[in-house]
Protein backbone atom coordinates (compact mmCIF):
# COMPACT_ATOMS: atom_id res chain seq x y z
CA UNK A 1 0.00 0.00 0.00
CA UNK A 2 2.87 2.38 0.85
CA UNK A 3 4.53 1.65 -2.52
CA UNK A 4 1.27 2.40 -4.42
CA UNK A 5 0.79 5.73 -2.59
CA UNK A 6 4.41 6.66 -3.33
CA UNK A 7 3.84 6.06 -7.06
CA UNK A 8 0.67 8.18 -7.02
CA UNK A 9 2.62 11.02 -5.35
CA UNK A 10 5.32 10.80 -8.04
CA UNK A 11 2.70 10.90 -10.81
CA UNK A 12 1.07 14.01 -9.36
CA UNK A 13 4.46 15.77 -9.21
CA UNK A 14 5.17 15.00 -12.87
CA UNK A 15 1.70 16.26 -13.86
CA UNK A 16 2.21 19.44 -11.79
CA UNK A 17 5.41 20.19 -13.74
CA UNK A 18 3.60 19.43 -17.02
CA UNK A 19 0.67 21.75 -16.27
CA UNK A 20 2.97 24.63 -15.27
CA UNK A 21 4.98 24.18 -18.47
CA UNK A 22 1.98 24.12 -20.83
CA UNK A 23 0.30 27.03 -19.01
CA UNK A 24 3.43 29.15 -19.53
CA UNK A 25 3.22 28.29 -23.26
CA UNK A 26 -0.41 29.46 -23.27
CA UNK A 27 0.53 32.85 -21.77
CA UNK A 28 3.45 33.39 -24.17
CA UNK A 29 1.44 32.40 -27.27
CA UNK A 30 -1.61 34.47 -26.28
CA UNK A 31 0.37 37.66 -25.50
CA UNK A 32 2.69 37.41 -28.50
CA UNK A 33 -0.18 36.34 -30.79
CA UNK A 34 -2.25 39.41 -29.83
CA UNK A 35 0.78 41.73 -30.24
CA UNK A 36 1.65 40.28 -33.66
CA UNK A 37 -2.00 39.89 -34.78
CA UNK A 38 -1.57 36.11 -35.45
CA UNK A 39 -4.89 34.27 -35.36
CA UNK A 40 -3.09 30.93 -35.78
CA UNK A 41 -0.96 31.62 -32.71
CA UNK A 42 -3.95 32.77 -30.65
CA UNK A 43 -5.81 29.62 -31.74
CA UNK A 44 -2.89 27.45 -30.68
CA UNK A 45 -2.71 29.33 -27.35
CA UNK A 46 -6.33 28.37 -26.64
CA UNK A 47 -5.42 24.79 -27.50
CA UNK A 48 -2.60 25.07 -24.93
CA UNK A 49 -5.04 26.50 -22.36
CA UNK A 50 -7.50 23.69 -22.89
CA UNK A 51 -4.68 21.17 -22.71
CA UNK A 52 -3.71 22.77 -19.37
CA UNK A 53 -7.27 22.19 -18.17
CA UNK A 54 -7.14 18.55 -19.30
CA UNK A 55 -3.81 18.12 -17.50
CA UNK A 56 -5.32 19.63 -14.34
CA UNK A 57 -8.18 17.11 -14.61
CA UNK A 58 -5.62 14.30 -14.95
CA UNK A 59 -3.77 15.72 -11.95
CA UNK A 60 -6.98 15.73 -9.89
CA UNK A 61 -7.73 12.18 -11.04
CA UNK A 62 -4.28 11.03 -9.92
CA UNK A 63 -4.83 12.66 -6.51
CA UNK A 64 -8.33 11.22 -6.23
CA UNK A 65 -6.90 7.75 -6.90
CA UNK A 66 -5.29 7.93 -3.46
CA UNK A 67 -8.67 8.55 -1.84
CA UNK A 68 -10.40 5.29 -0.83
CA UNK A 69 -14.05 4.57 -1.68
CA UNK A 70 -16.57 6.02 0.75
CA UNK A 71 -20.25 5.52 1.59
CA UNK A 72 -21.36 7.63 -1.40
CA UNK A 73 -18.70 6.42 -3.86
CA UNK A 74 -18.39 2.67 -3.34
CA UNK A 75 -16.52 2.31 -6.66
CA UNK A 76 -14.16 5.18 -5.89
CA UNK A 77 -13.92 8.62 -7.52
CA UNK A 78 -12.53 7.70 -10.95
CA UNK A 79 -15.60 9.00 -12.85
CA UNK A 80 -14.53 12.58 -12.02
CA UNK A 81 -11.86 12.20 -14.73
CA UNK A 82 -14.49 11.28 -17.34
CA UNK A 83 -16.77 14.12 -16.26
CA UNK A 84 -13.91 16.64 -16.50
CA UNK A 85 -12.99 15.30 -19.93
CA UNK A 86 -16.59 15.74 -21.13
CA UNK A 87 -16.70 19.36 -19.97
CA UNK A 88 -13.29 20.06 -21.53
CA UNK A 89 -14.35 18.43 -24.81
CA UNK A 90 -17.47 20.60 -25.08
CA UNK A 91 -15.40 23.74 -24.37
CA UNK A 92 -12.83 22.79 -27.04
CA UNK A 93 -15.60 22.17 -29.58
CA UNK A 94 -17.28 25.56 -29.02
CA UNK A 95 -14.02 27.52 -29.16
CA UNK A 96 -12.85 25.60 -32.26
CA UNK A 97 -16.11 26.48 -34.02
CA UNK A 98 -15.51 30.14 -33.16
CA UNK A 99 -11.98 30.09 -34.65
CA UNK A 100 -13.21 28.38 -37.82
CA UNK A 101 -15.84 31.10 -38.21
CA UNK A 102 -13.24 33.82 -37.50
CA UNK A 103 -10.76 32.31 -39.99
CA UNK A 104 -13.36 32.18 -42.79
CA UNK A 105 -14.47 35.75 -41.97
CA UNK A 106 -10.89 37.12 -42.11
CA UNK A 107 -10.11 35.28 -45.35
CA UNK A 108 -13.00 37.19 -46.94
CA UNK A 109 -11.89 40.51 -45.44
CA UNK A 110 -9.20 42.95 -46.72
CA UNK A 111 -5.56 42.25 -45.66
CA UNK A 112 -4.80 43.40 -42.08
CA UNK A 113 -2.54 46.40 -41.45
CA UNK A 114 -0.30 44.36 -39.08
CA UNK A 115 1.06 41.01 -40.24
CA UNK A 116 2.51 38.36 -37.89
CA UNK A 117 6.27 38.69 -37.57
CA UNK A 118 9.25 37.90 -35.36
CA UNK A 119 7.28 38.01 -32.07
CA UNK A 120 4.90 35.31 -33.30
CA UNK A 121 7.80 33.08 -34.45
CA UNK A 122 9.58 33.48 -31.07
CA UNK A 123 6.39 32.52 -29.20
CA UNK A 124 5.92 29.48 -31.46
CA UNK A 125 9.51 28.33 -30.92
CA UNK A 126 9.09 28.72 -27.15
CA UNK A 127 5.99 26.51 -27.24
CA UNK A 128 7.78 23.88 -29.35
CA UNK A 129 10.54 23.79 -26.71
CA UNK A 130 7.93 23.34 -23.95
CA UNK A 131 6.22 20.52 -25.89
CA UNK A 132 9.53 18.68 -26.41
CA UNK A 133 10.37 19.11 -22.69
CA UNK A 134 6.99 17.61 -21.69
CA UNK A 135 7.34 14.69 -24.14
CA UNK A 136 10.76 13.75 -22.70
CA UNK A 137 9.63 14.21 -19.07
CA UNK A 138 6.47 12.15 -19.50
CA UNK A 139 8.16 9.38 -21.53
CA UNK A 140 10.81 8.85 -18.84
CA UNK A 141 8.22 8.97 -16.06
CA UNK A 142 5.98 6.40 -17.79
CA UNK A 143 8.93 3.98 -18.06
CA UNK A 144 9.74 4.47 -14.37
CA UNK A 145 6.34 4.63 -12.62
CA UNK A 146 3.71 4.01 -15.34
CA UNK A 147 0.16 5.32 -15.04
CA UNK A 148 -2.79 5.94 -17.38
CA UNK A 149 -2.91 9.64 -16.49
CA UNK A 150 0.73 10.12 -17.54
CA UNK A 151 0.09 8.29 -20.82
CA UNK A 152 -2.89 10.54 -21.57
CA UNK A 153 -0.82 13.66 -20.94
CA UNK A 154 1.99 12.23 -23.08
CA UNK A 155 -0.41 11.96 -26.06
CA UNK A 156 -1.65 15.50 -25.43
CA UNK A 157 1.96 16.78 -25.53
CA UNK A 158 2.43 15.17 -28.94
CA UNK A 159 -0.77 16.82 -30.25
CA UNK A 160 0.43 20.17 -28.91
CA UNK A 161 3.71 19.82 -30.78
CA UNK A 162 1.89 19.07 -34.05
CA UNK A 163 -0.55 21.97 -33.71
CA UNK A 164 2.24 24.44 -32.83
CA UNK A 165 4.23 23.40 -35.92
CA UNK A 166 1.14 24.10 -38.09
CA UNK A 167 0.78 27.53 -36.44
CA UNK A 168 4.48 28.36 -37.07
CA UNK A 169 4.12 27.48 -40.77
CA UNK A 170 1.12 29.85 -41.00
CA UNK A 171 3.05 32.66 -39.25
CA UNK A 172 6.07 32.25 -41.55
CA UNK A 173 3.88 32.35 -44.65
CA UNK A 174 2.15 35.49 -43.40
CA UNK A 175 5.54 37.11 -42.66
CA UNK A 176 6.53 36.67 -46.31
CA UNK A 177 3.43 38.37 -47.62
CA UNK A 178 1.06 35.42 -47.80
CA UNK A 179 -1.19 36.97 -45.15
CA UNK A 180 -3.89 34.31 -45.74
CA UNK A 181 -1.42 31.61 -44.58
CA UNK A 182 -2.01 32.62 -40.96
CA UNK A 183 -5.79 32.32 -41.30
CA UNK A 184 -5.53 29.03 -43.24
CA UNK A 185 -3.31 27.63 -40.43
CA UNK A 186 -5.91 28.78 -37.89
CA UNK A 187 -8.64 27.14 -39.99
CA UNK A 188 -6.68 23.84 -40.08
CA UNK A 189 -6.07 24.00 -36.33
CA UNK A 190 -9.75 24.75 -35.73
CA UNK A 191 -10.70 21.71 -37.79
CA UNK A 192 -8.23 19.52 -35.85
CA UNK A 193 -9.62 20.82 -32.57
CA UNK A 194 -13.18 20.02 -33.67
CA UNK A 195 -12.13 16.44 -34.50
CA UNK A 196 -10.24 16.06 -31.19
CA UNK A 197 -13.08 17.57 -29.15
CA UNK A 198 -15.72 15.33 -30.77
CA UNK A 199 -13.55 12.27 -30.08
CA UNK A 200 -13.04 13.40 -26.47
CA UNK A 201 -16.77 14.08 -25.96
CA UNK A 202 -17.66 10.72 -27.51
CA UNK A 203 -15.13 8.77 -25.43
CA UNK A 204 -15.96 10.42 -22.10
CA UNK A 205 -19.71 10.10 -22.74
CA UNK A 206 -19.25 6.37 -23.31
CA UNK A 207 -17.13 6.12 -20.14
CA UNK A 208 -19.94 7.73 -18.16
CA UNK A 209 -22.38 5.11 -19.51
CA UNK A 210 -20.08 2.33 -18.19
CA UNK A 211 -19.19 1.02 -21.65
CA UNK A 212 -16.59 -1.74 -21.63
CA UNK A 213 -14.69 -3.47 -24.42
CA UNK A 214 -16.31 -6.80 -25.42
CA UNK A 215 -12.78 -8.06 -26.07
CA UNK A 216 -11.83 -7.30 -22.46
CA UNK A 217 -14.90 -9.18 -21.18
CA UNK A 218 -13.97 -12.12 -23.42
CA UNK A 219 -10.40 -12.09 -22.08
CA UNK A 220 -11.66 -12.14 -18.47
CA UNK A 221 -13.97 -15.06 -19.28
CA UNK A 222 -11.13 -17.03 -20.90
CA UNK A 223 -8.80 -16.38 -17.96
CA UNK A 224 -11.53 -17.51 -15.54
CA UNK A 225 -12.34 -20.67 -17.51
CA UNK A 226 -8.65 -21.63 -17.61
CA UNK A 227 -8.43 -21.52 -13.79
CA UNK A 228 -8.24 -25.00 -12.30
CA UNK A 229 -11.47 -26.03 -10.56
CA UNK A 230 -13.80 -23.70 -12.52
CA UNK A 231 -16.47 -25.72 -14.38
CA UNK A 232 -18.31 -22.84 -16.04
CA UNK A 233 -18.54 -19.04 -16.06
CA UNK A 234 -21.85 -17.25 -15.63
CA UNK A 235 -22.63 -13.54 -16.08
CA UNK A 236 -19.63 -11.17 -16.13
CA UNK A 237 -20.40 -7.56 -15.18
CA UNK A 238 -17.63 -5.02 -15.81
CA UNK A 239 -17.24 -1.26 -15.56
CA UNK A 240 -14.39 1.23 -15.58
CA UNK A 241 -13.88 3.96 -12.98
CA UNK A 242 -10.78 6.01 -13.70
CA UNK A 243 -7.81 3.67 -13.99
CA UNK A 244 -9.58 0.80 -12.23
CA UNK A 245 -11.58 -1.88 -14.05
CA UNK A 246 -14.19 -3.51 -11.82
CA UNK A 247 -15.28 -7.06 -12.65
CA UNK A 248 -18.15 -8.96 -11.03
CA UNK A 249 -17.88 -12.64 -12.02
CA UNK A 250 -20.06 -15.68 -11.30
CA UNK A 251 -18.33 -19.07 -11.48
CA UNK A 252 -19.67 -22.63 -11.21
CA UNK A 253 -17.81 -25.16 -9.09
CA UNK A 254 -18.39 -28.82 -8.33
CA UNK A 255 -21.39 -29.10 -6.04
CA UNK A 256 -19.46 -31.22 -3.54
CA UNK A 257 -16.64 -28.66 -3.18
CA UNK A 258 -16.08 -27.48 0.38
CA UNK A 259 -16.42 -23.78 1.20
CA UNK A 260 -12.67 -23.66 1.83
CA UNK A 261 -11.95 -25.16 -1.61
CA UNK A 262 -14.41 -22.78 -3.29
CA UNK A 263 -12.70 -19.82 -1.62
CA UNK A 264 -9.30 -21.09 -2.77
CA UNK A 265 -10.48 -21.36 -6.40
CA UNK A 266 -11.99 -17.86 -6.21
CA UNK A 267 -8.65 -16.46 -5.02
CA UNK A 268 -6.91 -18.22 -7.94
CA UNK A 269 -9.34 -16.58 -10.40
CA UNK A 270 -8.63 -13.13 -8.89
CA UNK A 271 -4.87 -13.74 -9.02
CA UNK A 272 -4.94 -14.90 -12.67
CA UNK A 273 -7.00 -11.88 -13.78
CA UNK A 274 -4.72 -9.51 -11.85
CA UNK A 275 -1.68 -10.97 -13.65
CA UNK A 276 -3.20 -10.12 -17.05
CA UNK A 277 -5.04 -6.89 -16.12
CA UNK A 278 -2.99 -4.96 -13.56
CA UNK A 279 -5.69 -2.45 -12.60
CA UNK A 280 -8.51 -4.98 -12.20
CA UNK A 281 -10.61 -5.21 -9.04
CA UNK A 282 -12.62 -8.44 -9.07
CA UNK A 283 -15.55 -9.77 -7.05
CA UNK A 284 -16.16 -13.51 -7.39
CA UNK A 285 -19.48 -15.27 -6.74
CA UNK A 286 -19.54 -19.06 -6.78
CA UNK A 287 -22.47 -21.43 -7.19
CA UNK A 288 -22.69 -25.25 -7.14
CA UNK A 289 -22.73 -27.25 -10.36
CA UNK A 290 -23.89 -30.84 -9.95
CA UNK A 291 -23.23 -31.92 -13.52
CA UNK A 292 -20.91 -34.97 -13.58
CA UNK A 293 -20.87 -35.01 -9.76
CA UNK A 294 -21.78 -38.47 -8.29
CA UNK A 295 -25.30 -38.71 -6.85
CA UNK A 296 -23.81 -39.85 -3.54
CA UNK A 297 -22.02 -36.51 -3.11
CA UNK A 298 -25.15 -34.53 -4.00
CA UNK A 299 -27.28 -36.54 -1.55
CA UNK A 300 -24.70 -36.00 1.19
CA UNK A 301 -24.79 -32.24 0.56
CA UNK A 302 -28.60 -32.17 0.66
CA UNK A 303 -28.73 -34.11 3.94
CA UNK A 304 -26.15 -31.87 5.64
CA UNK A 305 -28.37 -28.84 4.93
CA UNK A 306 -31.28 -30.29 6.96
CA UNK A 307 -31.63 -28.86 10.45
CA UNK A 308 -31.00 -31.44 13.16
CA UNK A 309 -28.59 -33.59 11.12
CA UNK A 310 -25.29 -34.05 12.97
CA UNK A 311 -23.55 -36.15 10.33
CA UNK A 312 -24.05 -38.39 7.29
CA UNK A 313 -22.06 -41.37 6.01
CA UNK A 314 -22.35 -44.62 4.04
CA UNK A 315 -24.30 -42.91 1.24
CA UNK A 316 -24.93 -45.22 -1.71
CA UNK A 317 -27.23 -45.40 -4.72
CA UNK A 318 -28.26 -48.33 -6.90
CA UNK A 319 -30.61 -49.03 -9.79
CA UNK A 320 -33.24 -51.75 -9.97
CA UNK A 321 -35.52 -52.21 -12.98
CA UNK A 322 -34.72 -48.72 -14.26
CA UNK A 323 -35.40 -47.04 -10.90
CA UNK A 324 -32.81 -45.41 -8.66
CA UNK A 325 -32.74 -46.03 -4.89
CA UNK A 326 -30.60 -44.56 -2.15
CA UNK A 327 -29.37 -45.79 1.22
CA UNK A 328 -27.68 -43.61 3.82
CA UNK A 329 -26.80 -43.40 7.50
CA UNK A 330 -27.79 -40.19 9.27
CA UNK A 331 -26.68 -39.18 12.76
CA UNK A 332 -28.97 -37.14 15.00
CA UNK A 333 -28.75 -35.98 18.61
CA UNK A 334 -28.49 -39.03 20.87
CA UNK A 335 -31.09 -37.49 23.22
CA UNK A 336 -33.70 -37.07 20.45
CA UNK A 337 -36.91 -39.09 20.66
CA UNK A 338 -37.81 -41.52 17.92
CA UNK A 339 -40.65 -39.22 16.86
CA UNK A 340 -38.43 -36.13 16.37
CA UNK A 341 -35.68 -38.22 14.70
CA UNK A 342 -38.25 -39.72 12.32
CA UNK A 343 -39.50 -36.24 11.38
CA UNK A 344 -35.93 -35.32 10.41
CA UNK A 345 -35.72 -38.43 8.21
CA UNK A 346 -39.04 -37.49 6.51
CA UNK A 347 -37.69 -33.99 5.75
CA UNK A 348 -34.53 -35.57 4.30
CA UNK A 349 -36.54 -37.94 2.08
CA UNK A 350 -38.68 -35.08 0.75
CA UNK A 351 -35.68 -32.85 0.01
CA UNK A 352 -33.93 -35.69 -1.84
CA UNK A 353 -37.05 -36.30 -3.96
CA UNK A 354 -37.45 -32.58 -4.70
CA UNK A 355 -33.80 -32.00 -5.66
CA UNK A 356 -33.12 -35.37 -7.35
CA UNK A 357 -36.41 -36.48 -8.98
CA UNK A 358 -34.84 -39.64 -10.48
CA UNK A 359 -34.47 -41.18 -7.00
CA UNK A 360 -37.50 -43.37 -6.36
CA UNK A 361 -36.93 -43.88 -2.64
CA UNK A 362 -34.33 -43.12 0.05
CA UNK A 363 -33.82 -45.56 2.94
CA UNK A 364 -32.44 -43.78 5.99
CA UNK A 365 -30.69 -45.51 8.86
CA UNK A 366 -30.78 -43.27 11.95
CA UNK A 367 -27.88 -43.30 14.39
CA UNK A 368 -27.22 -41.47 17.67
CA UNK A 369 -24.54 -38.80 17.52
CA UNK A 370 -22.17 -38.35 20.43
CA UNK A 371 -19.57 -35.63 20.05
CA UNK A 372 -16.00 -36.70 20.82
CA UNK A 373 -14.44 -34.32 23.35
CA UNK A 374 -11.35 -32.45 22.16
CA UNK A 375 -9.63 -33.01 25.52
CA UNK A 376 -9.99 -36.35 27.31
CA UNK A 377 -8.36 -36.29 30.70
CA UNK A 378 -8.50 -39.65 32.50
CA UNK A 379 -7.56 -43.19 31.40
CA UNK A 380 -9.98 -45.79 32.81
CA UNK A 381 -8.06 -49.05 33.56
CA UNK A 382 -11.05 -50.69 35.28
CA UNK A 383 -13.16 -50.30 32.14
CA UNK A 384 -10.30 -51.74 30.06
CA UNK A 385 -10.42 -54.99 32.07
CA UNK A 386 -14.20 -55.10 31.84
CA UNK A 387 -14.09 -54.73 28.05
CA UNK A 388 -11.38 -57.38 27.76
CA UNK A 389 -13.58 -59.93 29.53
CA UNK A 390 -16.46 -59.05 27.20
CA UNK A 391 -14.27 -59.54 24.14
CA UNK A 392 -13.10 -62.97 25.30
CA UNK A 393 -16.68 -64.20 24.84
CA UNK A 394 -16.40 -63.67 21.05
CA UNK A 395 -14.68 -66.77 19.69
CA UNK A 396 -14.17 -65.14 16.29
CA UNK A 397 -11.54 -62.82 17.86
CA UNK A 398 -8.17 -64.53 17.47
CA UNK A 399 -6.20 -61.99 19.46
CA UNK A 400 -7.13 -59.04 21.69
CA UNK A 401 -4.71 -56.16 21.23
CA UNK A 402 -4.59 -52.69 22.70
CA UNK A 403 -7.61 -51.42 24.67
CA UNK A 404 -7.70 -47.75 25.66
CA UNK A 405 -10.60 -46.23 27.60
CA UNK A 406 -10.51 -42.47 28.13
CA UNK A 407 -13.02 -40.87 30.47
CA UNK A 408 -14.31 -37.31 30.03
CA UNK A 409 -17.13 -36.27 32.34
CA UNK A 410 -20.00 -38.63 31.37
CA UNK A 411 -18.53 -39.78 28.03
CA UNK A 412 -16.23 -42.77 27.57
CA UNK A 413 -14.02 -42.95 24.45
CA UNK A 414 -13.04 -46.60 23.79
CA UNK A 415 -10.43 -47.65 21.19
CA UNK A 416 -9.92 -51.40 20.58
CA UNK A 417 -7.44 -53.34 18.44
CA UNK A 418 -8.32 -56.99 17.76
CA UNK A 419 -7.38 -59.66 15.20
CA UNK A 420 -9.65 -61.91 13.12
CA UNK A 421 -9.10 -64.74 10.68
CA UNK A 422 -7.29 -63.26 7.67
CA UNK A 423 -9.60 -65.06 5.23
CA UNK A 424 -12.81 -63.55 6.62
CA UNK A 425 -14.62 -61.22 4.20
CA UNK A 426 -14.70 -57.54 5.12
CA UNK A 427 -18.50 -57.79 5.22
CA UNK A 428 -18.31 -60.51 7.90
CA UNK A 429 -15.72 -58.50 9.86
CA UNK A 430 -17.99 -55.45 9.73
CA UNK A 431 -20.92 -57.47 11.06
CA UNK A 432 -18.76 -58.80 13.91
CA UNK A 433 -17.41 -55.38 14.91
CA UNK A 434 -20.96 -53.97 14.84
CA UNK A 435 -22.08 -56.85 17.10
CA UNK A 436 -19.18 -56.18 19.50
CA UNK A 437 -19.92 -52.45 19.58
CA UNK A 438 -23.57 -53.15 20.38
CA UNK A 439 -22.64 -55.53 23.20
CA UNK A 440 -20.23 -53.05 24.78
CA UNK A 441 -22.66 -50.14 24.43
CA UNK A 442 -25.36 -52.23 26.16
CA UNK A 443 -23.11 -52.53 29.21
CA UNK A 444 -21.38 -49.15 29.11
CA UNK A 445 -23.67 -46.19 28.45
CA UNK A 446 -22.53 -42.97 26.64
CA UNK A 447 -19.60 -44.76 25.04
CA UNK A 448 -17.97 -43.89 21.73
CA UNK A 449 -16.38 -47.08 20.36
CA UNK A 450 -13.80 -47.44 17.60
CA UNK A 451 -12.68 -50.99 16.70
CA UNK A 452 -9.62 -51.48 14.53
CA UNK A 453 -9.71 -54.99 12.96
CA UNK A 454 -6.44 -56.65 11.92
CA UNK A 455 -5.70 -59.94 10.08
CA UNK A 456 -4.35 -62.63 12.36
Amino acid sequence: MYQENKMFVQRTRVLQISVLAIFSAFLVELIFGLISNSLALVTDSIHALLDSIVTVVLLLAAKMAMKPPDAEHTYGHGKIESLGGLIGGIAIFLIACFFIYESIHRLQSPPPNILPGLFAIIAGLYTIGIDIFRIILLKRSIKRIGGTTLKADFYHAFMDLGSTLVAIVGVVLASYGMYSGDFIAALILGGLLVILSVKLIYKTSLDLTDIISPRLVKDVKEITMMTKGVIDVGPILMRRSGDIIFADITISLRGDSSFEKAHEISKDVEHNIKNKINNAATTIHFEPNWKDVPLDAKISDIVKSVQGVKGVHNVSTHKTKGKTYSNLHVMVDSESSLLSAHKISEIIEQKIKDDIPQIEHATIHLEPFVEIPKKINLEDKITDEKIKKMLEKFTEIKKIGRIVSLNFENILKIDIDCSFDKDLSIEKVHDLTSKIEYAIRAEIKNSIITIHPEPN
